[in-house]
């Protein structure tokens, strides 16, 4: 695969201050793309600028909140304007809340909701308005889970929900929009290796043991992996694909 091949084209991921979200960028940046980084604390942020620029490559740094419609079009109309276009969206920015689901307090389920579906439904139109302006359209790529679609586990049934709603959004919207040249995909990551996945107490060290038995793999997967299913997904070496989700699970949900 190419290098260089988002050279010339502007991304924007949310979720980018850590984990899944700044390998993407990262990754995005190294293949050549100009990159909006987005997320509601700017520190991280601008690590992941930093982090950027170090390795080469060109990101800017945008503050927002996904769940609220305003920051959400402040955010495609900030790729476009400093850079002319968006090519490529990943919407990564979501939230875990877990517990028995009788025992869980509504405003953990609200919030699921706000980040989890309605921050992807929100990024997904303002993504899709200005993509299907663009003589090139664009492409989307959902960060949804391996929970919820295609397999679940106790005391993570709301988070589940949330992110099968993600699914459902991703092939839907890209079976509504392929025709105007908005190419639409999901990737669907297990135990990857972020904070996410940690249980209450857990070292990293702890995780690895517990790994070992409950992944096929034997291990999480690196936010790299992820990332690298996700630039996929992107390039026009995945360009018949639509509606796909891909999971990356290390057969954890098989």
């Amino acid at each position: 695969m190419s290098g260089n091949r988002f050279t010339g084209r502007s991304a924007l991921v949310t979720g980018a201050g850590t984990g899944i979200g700044r390998a993407a960028a990262l990754a995005l940046a190294a293949g050549g793309a100009r990159v909006v980084v987005a997320g509601r604390s700017r520190a991280p942020l601008e690590e992941t600028v930093a982090l950027v620029e170090r390795a080469g490559g060109t990101a800017v740094a945008e503050v927002a909140d996904v769940s609220r419609a305003a920051d959400v079009r402040g955010l495609v109309h900030a790729v476009v304007e400093r850079f002319g276009a968006l090519d490529v969206a990943v919407n990564n920015a979501g939230v875990f809340r877990g517990g028995p689901l009788a025992d869980l307090a509504v405003d953990d389920w609200q919030t699921l909701l706000d980040i989890n579906v309605t921050g992807v439904f929100l990024a997904l139109q303002a993504e899709i308005r200005q993509m299907r302006t663009q003589p090139g359209g664009g492409a989307i790529v959902n960060v949804a889970s391996n929970l919820g679609r295609h397999t679940q586990v106790p005391n993570a049934v709301a988070y589940a929900a949330s992110k099968a709603a993600v699914a459902s959004l991703t092939r839907g919207a890209a079976l509504e929009y392929i025709a105007d040249g908005v190419r639409i995909n999901a990737v669907s990551p297990g135990a990857s290796d972020t904070s996410m996945s940690l249980r209450p107490g857990e070292t990293e060290a702890d995780r690895a043991v517990r790994m070992k038995d409950q992944s096929p793999l034997g291990r999480v997967s690196s936010t790299q992996e992820v990332a690298a299913a996700v630039l996929y997904l992107a390039s026009d070496e995945a360009a018949s694909l639509v509606g796909t989700d891909l999971v990356i699970d290390g057969g954890a949900a098989l």
